[in-house]
């Protein structure tokens, strides 16, 4: 056990304390340790922590108790994810009702090929369907497991590989040690550009400020220091702690270590992103009722087909019952789609492909069309919608307002006045002051490295001064007055609320000038003076009242304000070691102007939201940042009104959840906010109805991605954590490409409605086909030609010819559909609903509509080249090639095919004629050619007619074949044009 130490320690601003003084009794440190309120160390006394963790404000840990925490406690570090075996991701890949129906078929397939040969001398040798189908299932399988390898590979090359490292004192000496072998206890020395390693209470500071934008949202760096909370507060506002995973922007101080691990805030958050569940994307659900839908059908109707023979059968005999249930698995395998798991597979892998091209990476296949679906994107604002850059755009001096255009850290813009440019004059005069006053007293650095990129160095809002000097003096490259040389610094402090610099002039050895910055109100308060022009005039009652208002105008305006002075002081003026002397030079200032900033929209995400707006896509922003700030940048995005109401994260713990639905729907705009929080608004939203696609950065954002249907992680600026959460990472940090992904989305979904319905309609065709076949035998005169070839029961069309559809005819032309041109008016369509089928009742009437024509046309050529049936037959076809069941078969089959390639261009809409842009789709052509040319190979072939019980036909018959098959393309355009007409008198959206 440790025992506790009564040395005195150093806490706040120079106080003294010992465990005794402060009440704290000389007790185990681990019963003491029990009875703190660990919850919260911001209310804990710097005193009552040191003993209660027993650790020393001058010497920190020993290294032996650090090493025997570390052993106790465990590293520094969040719970791992375990990374998954690469055969359970190739596993993953079948995991579908789909996949499932098709292991089905080729079991059947496979014991029919079996049974049959136990009754059949002249069986196959190999069971061609079977082997087809386990090759398609293969086929999917591999494509889905190289695209989650190769999206694995991408977001692994995105993180960063640098061991994260903090300065410790430990044995009275500072030490760098990694941050895996932190330590309740460890006193932390922060210094500006460091990144916390810990949660931990801030025991000394000397304005520290700290960047937290990854933990709370907030884009402005936050002061801190040791002042004893009064009273539990929200994440961001706990002043005197520090967090893993933030950075220091500016100062120094010393921090007690409090919490490691999942013990930390990232910790909560970690644990949160555990117990959130990736939800389906809407297409893995739709594809999943696919699955389930044609399962029950092809069981259904194999079973019906085969009850229906075996009544109309005379005869029972082993090998007519065989030929029996062979015809029923050929109908099953008819039924089932065996292309459109590895042909959705390939749409999507294309899909994705075109998106990395374009700076998203998307790590699920099935999240392209997710993207389709949107109809709410919730978006955090810093570093998403907003540059993470603050900029100073405006100053307002004695004389008036000056603008500063540009935005960012490249130092590209102008002073204006009213859209003019600043001339010289008393204005120009003004504003120079400010600048080099602002730039003076701060602490960052503005550079530019090799590639021609700028970035700072310190405090952003410091940054800020540096960039607009720069810009006034058209890039002469200074960061300051050359001449003045700092000297002394009196630092800021959260009571004071400004911060001074004391200069000498290089060029005057008696000059001395102290530069203050701070709050206006506070510093207004020490003036006496003000600057106009390169005069001096006292700060009466009227221009203190004028200046003032100045200020409230840009608080109003949502920018953080801070204001500038100066004093002259005696030749050879130094800054006292004591605070309260020091802070009396900070008297009779003059005042030179005040200055507002802002961490600027980007432009791109303005232009990005409109047209999501155009879409039906509602963007609301969730961010941890002040209410005020929050809409000023919705309101520039064009996301709200400026009178739009705004909810905060207490607000919404008022709400009950019926109120909060409601509020969920009809605010756009979320503001201090925790995690919980934005969680809680993603699945309110879902709940609602919508497909919500969350963007995000920080750790915060990471819960609320993984919960959404799509979270979209930034690339560039997103921690590791939130790209792990996230389906999708922009590698350039662009709200804009979400936009560019979402019109992607649309298209791949539109494509995929187009193969669908191609499909389905073909797979119906060859169903009804040998049903109506087998049911109207006597009527088409099958009957007949069953009797002449002395058989119970013949099949309008051979096992084979309806697998060599199913993978020849149908595979090509539907792959071309999946990668037709995205229609042009695809953003102007709402999002598909939640609840809304991707095979509606409009497509499934499609489906069935076309695939009826289809089977008709078929089995009237079937009726045509045979005798007997309702069409007489014409001699003129009959004359080179004469009539029988295997050309009336070659024929039929040739009819289906052919009706199937028509119907590629029916199927490319279900309003638009397939002669419009017909040509737009060259993979689409060479398939229809490609397609062609094979069935003409099958059917003139003489080693193919046996393996396909085809014949040769003549020029003639050919002929009649495409003039039958043409009717499926008739029908669909007159279908079109009703139901154009139809739309234009309803003013309904047609569909594409």
């Amino acid at each position: 056990m440790t025992r506790l130490k009564t040395d005195s320690i150093v806490v706040g601003r120079n106080e003294s304390l010992t465990c005794a003084e402060s009440g704290v009794a000389d007790i185990n440190a681990d019963e003491r340790s029990q009875s703190l309120p660990w919850n919260d160390a911001s209310l804990i006394g710097i005193a009552e922590l040191v003993c209660g963790l027993g650790t020393d404000l001058n010497r920190g840990l020993s290294s032996e108790e650090a090493f025997a925490r570390l052993r106790a406690d465990g590293p520094n570090e969040l719970r791992a994810v375990l990374p998954v075996a690469a055969w359970r991701r190739a596993l993953a890949q079948l995991h579908s009702p789909l996949i499932y129906l098709l292991v089905a078929a080729a079991a059947i397939a496979l014991a029919a090929w079996w049974f049959e040969g136990q009754g059949h001398d002249g069986v196959a040798a190999w069971p061609l369907d079977a082997i087809v189908i386990v090759c398609v299932i293969l086929l999917n399988a591999s494509i889905g497991w190289l695209q989650d390898a190769k999206a694995t590979q991408a977001v692994a090359a995105l993180a960063k590989m640098t061991i994260a490292t903090s300065t410790v004192l430990r044995d009275g000496a500072l030490t760098r040690v990694s941050n895996t072998e932190l330590v309740k206890g460890d006193l932390l020395v922060l210094a500006e550009g460091d990144a916390v390693g810990a949660d931990a209470r801030v025991a000394q500071s000397s304005a520290l400020m700290v960047l937290e934008a990854s933990l709370t949202g907030e884009s402005e760096a936050v002061l801190k220091d040791a002042a004893l909370l009064q009273g539990a507060v929200a994440l961001g506002d706990r002043l005197n702690m520090v967090f893993k995973g933030t950075a220091v922007a500016q100062g120094t101080g010393r921090a007690i270590v409090t919490a490691t691990g999942m013990q930390t805030e990232v910790g909560a958050i970690a644990t949160l992103l555990e117990c959130t569940q990736d939800a389906p994307t809407p297409l893995q659900i739709e594809i999943a009722y696919l699955g389930k839908v044609l399962g029950v059908s092809v069981l259904l109707i194999s079973c019906v087909v085969v009850a229906i023979a075996l009544l109309i059968s005379e005869t029972y005999s082993v090998a007519s019952v065989m030929k029996v249930l062979l015809m029923g698995v050929s109908l099953a395998v008819a039924a089932v789609p065996e292309g459109l798991p590895a042909i959705l597979s390939v749409v999507l892998a294309m899909g994705v492909r075109r998106m990395a091209l374009r700076h998203a990476i998307v790590k699920q296949l099935a999240s392209v069309e997710t993207l389709g679906s949107a109809s709410v994107i919730a978006t955090d604002k810093t570093g998403t919608l907003t540059r993470g850059e603050m900029t100073l755009q405006r100053v307002m001096t004695a004389s008036g307002r000056s603008d500063i255009t540009g935005v960012g850290y490249a130092p590209d813009g102008r002073a204006e006045r009213g859209g003019i440019p600043l001339t010289a004059g008393i204005l120009r005069d003004e504003l120079e002051a400010v600048l080099d006053a602002g730039s003076l007293a701060g602490n960052a650095q503005l550079r530019r490295d090799d590639a021609g990129v700028w970035a700072i160095q310190g405090d952003p809002t410091d940054a800020a001064f540096l960039v607009a000097q720069y810009k006034l003096k058209a890039g002469a490259g200074t960061t300051g007055i050359d001449r003045l040389e700092r000297i002394g610094e009196i630092p800021f402090t959260s009571h004071r609320k400004m911060m001074s610099v004391l200069v000498a002039d290089r060029s005057n050895d008696a000059a001395h000038l102290l530069f203050t910055k701070g709050a206006p109100d506070v510093l207004l308060a020490h003036c006496s003076h003000v600057r106009r022009g390169r005069a001096t005039v006292p700060l009466d009652k009227t221009l203190r009242s004028q200046l003032v208002s100045d200020v409230e105008t840009m608080a109003g305006d949502a920018l953080r304000t801070l204001a500038v002075s100066y004093r002259k002081l005696s030749p050879g003026a130094q800054v006292p070691a004591d605070r309260v002397q020091a802070a009396a030079l900070e008297q009779n200032l003059e005042y030179i102007g005040a200055v507002g900033i802002i961490d600027p929209p980007r432009i791109e995400a303005a232009q990005a939201i409109a047209q999501a707006s155009h879409a039906g896509i509602r963007v609301i922003m969730i961010t941890g940042d002040h209410p005020r700030t929050a809409l000023r940048v919705a309101v520039d995005l064009g996301i709200v009104a400026i009178d739009a109401p705004v909810l905060t994260g207490i607000e919404i713990d008022a709400l009950e959840d019926a109120d909060f639905a409601v509020a969920a729907l009809t605010t756009s705009v979320f503001a201090r906010v925790a995690p919980s929080h934005k969680l809680r608004i993603v699945r309110a939203l879902q709940n609602a109805g919508n497909v919500v696609a969350m963007t995000g950065d920080g750790v915060n954002d990471a819960p609320a991605l993984k919960a959404a249907d799509i979270g979209v992680a930034m690339g560039v600026t997103g921690t590791e954590v939130t790209k792990e959460a996230a389906r999708m990472i922009l590698t350039d940090d662009n709200f804009a490409t979400i936009v560019m992904a979402v019109r992607e989305g649309r298209g791949v979904l539109d494509n995929i409605c187009k193969f669908l319905r191609y499909l389905l309609s073909s797979n119906l065709a060859e169903v009804l086909t040998v049903f109506i076949g087998l049911v109207a035998a006597g009527i088409i005169g099958l009957k007949d030609a069953a009797s002449a070839s002395d058989s119970t029961v013949v099949l309008p069309l051979l096992a084979t010819q309806i697998l060599w559809i199913n993978l020849v005819t149908d595979s090509g032309p539907a792959l071309a559909l999946g990668v037709d041109p995205i229609d042009e008016e695809v953003m102007a369509r709402t999002p598909r609903a939640r609840t809304q089928r991707i095979i509606d009742a409009g497509m499934l009437r499609s489906v069935i509509e076309t695939g009826v024509v289809m089977a008709l046309l078929t089995l009237a050529t079937l009726d045509l080249f045979l005798p007997g049936g309702l069409i007489e037959p014409i001699d003129l076809l009959a004359s080179q090639n004469p009539f029988s069941l295997e050309v009336a078969r070659t024929a039929a089959f040739t009819v289906l095919v052919f009706t199937q390639l028509f119907n590629c261009f029916n199927a490319r809409s279900e309003t638009k004629s397939a002669l419009r842009g017909a040509f737009s789709n060259r993979w689409l052509l060479v398939a229809v050619l490609v397609s062609l040319l094979l069935q003409i190979v099958v059917v003139n072939d003489t080693s193919l007619n046996l393996a396909f019980g085809t014949v040769p036909m003549s020029i003639a018959q050919w002929s009649t074949c495409v003039v039958i098959a043409s009717g499926v393309l008739w029908f669909s355009e007159a279908r079109k044009f009703v139901r154009r007409l139809h739309t234009s008198f309803t003013g309904l959206t047609p569909k594409p």
